[in-house]
């Protein structure tokens, strides 16, 4: 019974600021800031508040080199581009590759791990590819499997939903299903890019027969660097044959 107390003392920093400090800043809203040296002679009284436009690139003062090498800031010079929507269509959450450990209180109070990937981005759309692995030491518990997520709202949202379509496998000591993954996922995100992430996902492996098993999962997630992330995973399994639980510590690092 200790271990329970310890993981879930472990999952705690996600009710905390995200230790990274500030919220991430949009990759598009810093990608598209072009590096523009400061010409005194084109600008204005310093004691004034204002500086003038440029009327053309070469105004900018920018090493021809630097244009040649910056698609962005070539994008920039032909048209100032609408930074606000990019960043509502910038991803507010990222990939990450997922490794940790895992308690079952249902099946003899066993340890255990996992292993996944989160949200790999299909292109530039809201379709994402994920998938995991996780079992017990003492073997009775074990499940895995793939799938497909489509977010509805643009990705920089806050609040997003996303349709869960895919394969699952879940065996335990008294049944064994398997079949299609059917289920809705809600994502809210109060500090961008990572920082701080809660999401709950409803789903059902073989909905509609007689092994179908439904899947309550609630995860937590917080950002100790930039690429490093502490996350809590707790969830519920309800079968007809009985109920079990998992409770995940996982380490998460960001692409």
């Amino acid at each position: 019974m200790k271990s329970i107390p310890l993981l879930l003392f472990l999952g705690l920093p996600f009710l905390a600021h995200p230790a990274y400090g500030q919220p991430f800043a949009s990759y598009s809203a810093s990608d598209l800031l072009p590096s523009i040296h400061w010409n005194p002679q084109t600008t204005q009284n310093p004691t004034q508040n204002s500086f003038p436009l440029p009327s053309s690139p070469s105004s900018l003062d920018l090493d021809p080199k630097l244009i040649d090498s910056s698609p962005v800031l070539q994008r920039w010079l032909q048209e100032v581009p609408d930074v606000l929507e990019d960043i509502k269509r910038d991803p507010s959450f990222r990939t990450r590759l997922r490794l940790g450990l895992s308690y079952f209180p249902s099946s003899e109070k066993a340890g255990g791990w996992n292993i996944g990937l989160e949200d790999l981005f299909v292109g530039r759309t809201g379709l994402t590819l994920n998938a995991d692995y996780q079992t017990s030491f003492n073997g009775n518990r074990e499940a895995w499997g793939a799938d497909l997520r489509y977010y509805v709202r643009p990705l920089g949202r806050n609040i997003n939903l996303a349709p869960v379509l895919g394969y699952r496998r879940l065996e335990t000591s008294r049944y064994t299903t398997d079949g299609l993954h059917l289920g809705l996922r809600l994502l809210l995100v109060p500090s961008r890019t990572g920082a701080a992430d809660i999401s709950l996902t409803q789903s059902w492996v073989s909905p509609g027969t007689e092994a179908e098993v439904g899947l309550t999962t609630l995860s937590f997630g917080y950002a100790l660097t930039h690429h490093l992330r502490l996350s809590t995973d707790i969830q519920k399994h309800n079968a007809r044959q009985r109920k079990d639980s998992r409770i995940g510590v996982v380490l998460e690092w960001m692409f």
